[in-house]
């Protein structure tokens, strides 16, 4: 807690819950309970999903949505939701790394899902907040001033309404900036939940709370759920975040996943017009929102590896120093943490899952930007299922090698090894001490297991190998979870799944108040 002009500011005082599901009705669609045939089945029910089914059921697919959880309420949900082709430092690293040719139809793929966005919310009369803004990329260090303007040059090269900028309308200078010109922002759950709504009917469904736990990629393809019930269709798409389903396309050795943080604050002074971001780290990502009769500031940024820290709770605390020290803070009303997939060269994969499937399609490593590239994503699948090509697939495309990803595909695999190997062999302590709020790994007959205390005095313990291949998870205190260093997988304290491409929970044992059970597993 800190005082501000007299003022106390608490981030922990403020609503840990992202603002978009906040202020949306909870969705109650049915679980999958009958073993059903469509012809596309989408497992995920984020933007890609959503956005996806509604284009199929448009053209008279039948389609089912198999949805772990509630719809819009994954990545999708914990977004900043900027509708931007301004993905950071990117066209420039694009065209060496890829040429100017695919580099201009990443560009012009983003730059055709803002307007589609757009397009899509006028004509369906949908009141999403879509606000028209520009988009800055700015630094306060001499080492990104070359940078900034090697990036203007590339996105206009492109067709990219880039302009290079030595100041920002922000409350501090900066260096350097790249202003994007017809770039937006939105509500995206208010955007997603009235798509979605046009889905069910006709043979086609959203199914909520359906874990699916595997995929035969046959002739028909089978997906299987956790409860034993089967949907047979002509195409899959696993639209997962992380793919629950490779098709030995080794994504868990093509990305890795990132965890962000994002507060709302609420200030006495107005925001300026756009949205911003730094170039440098920590990274400080900016943007206004619609909140009752004023706005919203949402603050976001403080990005690291998913499993790689415990102590998290810094990155709340960092992120409303940040907004203190710049912005007339009037309360910090929300906050909450994001996680996304990075792939090895900045693009994500979108397409067939594999170069030897013409029946299970993917999308997924959206970097962080997937409020466009999710889009693009929708727009190229329809493509492949209904006309067999897309203009932009060949950017996307899952099976693409280019020799600029070797270090970085050697350098994640590494990470992985480090983390089942170190996991493994490192000491755990012997002190089982743990007050109420917090967790430590302890050793029970020589396994490691995870321990956390709640508030009310209770001690739940997990085993602490991840059940996707078995790296050694690590507590993420700022959202009580264990999640895990090599592919993202988060559970909760009871070792229930969150997120990520591990489908079982870990083993639990609720051990009371006292000293856990040395026989409990």
């Amino acid at each position: 807690m800190e005082n501000i002009n007299g003022k106390e500011f608490d981030v922990f005082s403020s609503n840990h819950e992202p603002y978009w599901i906040a202020s949306t009705n909870k969705t109650n669609y049915p679980k999958l309970e009958d073993d059903i045939t469509v012809d596309v089945a989408i497992i995920g029910g984020g933007i890609v999903g959503i956005t996806t089914a509604f284009l199929l059921k448009k053209q008279g697919f039948k389609v089912a949505i198999l949805e772990a959880n509630s719809i819009a309420h994954g990545t999708t949900g914990h977004t900043t939701a900027k509708i931007t082709s301004q993905h950071g430092l990117i066209y420039d690293k694009l065209t060496n790394n890829f040429g100017e040719e695919k580099a201009r139809k990443y560009a012009e793929a983003n730059e055709s899902a803002i307007q589609f966005i757009h397009n899509l919310a006028k004509e369906k009369n949908i009141d999403c907040d879509f606000q028209w803004n520009p988009s800055y990329i700015y630094t306060q260090s001499d080492e990104y001033i070359e940078k900034i303007q090697n990036e203007v040059k590339a996105a206009s090269k492109l067709g990219i309404k880039a302009t290079y900028l030595d100041s920002v309308p922000l409350p501090f200078s900066i260096k350097a900036a790249v202003r994007f010109d017809d770039q937006a922002q939105f509500h995206p759950l208010k955007y997603l939940l009235a798509l979605a709504g046009d889905i069910p009917g006709d043979g086609s469904n959203i199914f909520e709370n359906t874990k699916v736990v595997d995929v035969d990629d046959n002739e028909k393809c089978v997906v299987k759920t956790d409860e034993g019930k089967k949907v047979t269709a002509w195409k899959v798409i696993v639209a997962s975040h992380f793919p629950c389903y490779d098709g030995l396309g080794l994504y868990f050795a093509r990305m890795h996943a990132e965890k962000s943080y994002i507060i709302g604050v609420k200030a006495k002074d107005p925001f300026p017009k756009g949205m911003f971001i730094s170039a440098e780290k920590p990274v400080r990502s900016l943007r206004s929102q619609k909140f009752e009769d004023g706005e919203l500031i949402l603050v976001a940024g403080e990005h690291h590896k998913t499993g790689s820290e415990t102590k998290t709770n810094i990155h709340y605390e960092n992120l409303g120093k940040f907004a203190k020290e710049n912005f007339n803070l009037e309360s910090i009303l929300y906050r909450w943490s994001t996680q996304d997939c990075v792939t090895v060269d900045s693009v994500p994969y979108v397409g067939y899952i594999n170069s030897n499937t013409s029946n299970v399609l993917v999308a997924t490593g959206f970097g962080k930007w997937g409020m466009t590239n999710g889009t693009v994503s929708a727009m190229i699948l329809t493509d492949l299922l209904t006309k067999g090509e897309n203009q932009w697939a060949s950017v996307y495309n899952p099976s693409r090698f280019d020799i600029s990803s070797v270090p970085n595909i050697i350098s994640d695999n590494l990470d992985v090894a480090k983390n089942l190997i170190s996991g493994k062999l490192s000491p755990v302590p012997n002190d089982i001490d743990i007050k109420n709020g917090e967790a430590q790994v302890i050793e029970i007959d020589g396994q490691k297991m995870g321990a956390y205390r709640d508030e009310n005095g209770g001690l739940h313990v997990v085993d602490t190998t991840c059940t996707h291949i078995g790296c050694e998870l690590q507590w993420n205190e700022a959202e009580k979870t264990w999640d895990c260093p090599c592919h993202g997988s988060r559970f909760n304290y009871d070792g229930g799944n969150v997120e990520g491409p591990a489908f079982k929970r870990l083993n639990y044992q609720g051990c009371g108040r006292n000293k856990p059970d040395p026989n409990i597993f």
